[in-house]
């Protein structure tokens, strides 16, 4: 009796999230809070979690008007 695919596949994982990535889309998305009308030098003091929840905050509005 064989042991079949089951046992044989190799464990599947999800990609790591790398450094540049991050920093791509960090800045990717200082840019889009530019574009909507906040100050840059406002935007380069925010820290990540800062800046996430204020795209947050913008999609909601602009989804609700």
């Amino acid at each position: 009796m064989g042991t079949g695919r089951k046992f044989n596949k190799a464990p599947v994982s999800r990609p790591k999230k790398s450094v540049g990535e991050r920093t791509r889309r960090v800045a990717t998305q200082r840019k889009r809070l530019v574009a909507r009308g906040m100050d840059e030098e406002a935007v380069r003091k925010l820290n990540t979690k800062q800046i996430r929840e204020l795209l947050m905050e913008t999609a909601k509005a602009t989804a609700s008007a």
